[in-house]
């Protein structure tokens, strides 16, 4: 995410920062998760963020990676398909508020941790295509798009042929 010469006060984003710190720290201590932390590009044009994976301790449950952007926001991957900009825009003519946006975060981690993720590969005949849906307390959602080919070969050799539906996290006891 870029700075916008609409974008007055993106100081007010930083709250989401704080929200997924704090977010994260409560899942590794709920659940049996390997957490790994990096820098990472987001695409090739952006700079190196810090990013931080969720991984279950149950390869059935979906794992969740935060991306802590310079903006300041995050981007966030549930499963392998399910991604959100968090903010989407960050312009002051959006309007979008950091406390809306938490509660989006969490509602859909939420959904993740309680086996509410479906992930598949669907063939057409322009190509393949992702299908997730997510389902949970607060969200019913679904989303789709294009897979390059080699994306589709590895998910189908990865096991998303077939729908798959990400099973709860394990908690600790």
């Amino acid at each position: 995410m870029r700075a916008d010469p609409h974008d007055t006060d993106i100081s007010r984003f930083m709250a989401l920062h704080d929200e997924a710190e704090a977010l994260l720290d409560s899942l590794d201590k709920q659940f049996m998760v390997e957490r790994r932390e990096s820098k990472e590009l987001l695409g090739p044009s952006e700079a190196l963020v810090r990013m931080v994976r969720l991984i279950p301790r149950t390869p059935a449950a979906g794992p969740l990676a935060v991306a802590f952007t310079d903006f300041p926001g995050l981007m966030v991957r549930l499963g392998r398909w399910w991604a959100e900009a968090l903010p989407a825009c960050g312009c002051d003519d959006c309007g979008e508020d950091p406390h809306d946006l938490a509660d989006v975060l969490r509602t859909q981690v939420g959904a993740l941790v309680e086996g509410g993720l479906w992930e598949r590969v669907r063939r057409g005949v322009g190509g393949s295509w992702f299908e997730t849906r997510l389902i949970g307390v607060g969200i019913s959602a679904r989303r789709e798009g294009p897979l390059t080919t080699r994306d589709s070969r590895e998910a189908r050799r990865s096991g998303f042929a077939a729908p798959v539906q990400w099973a709860p996290w394990p908690r600790r006891s």
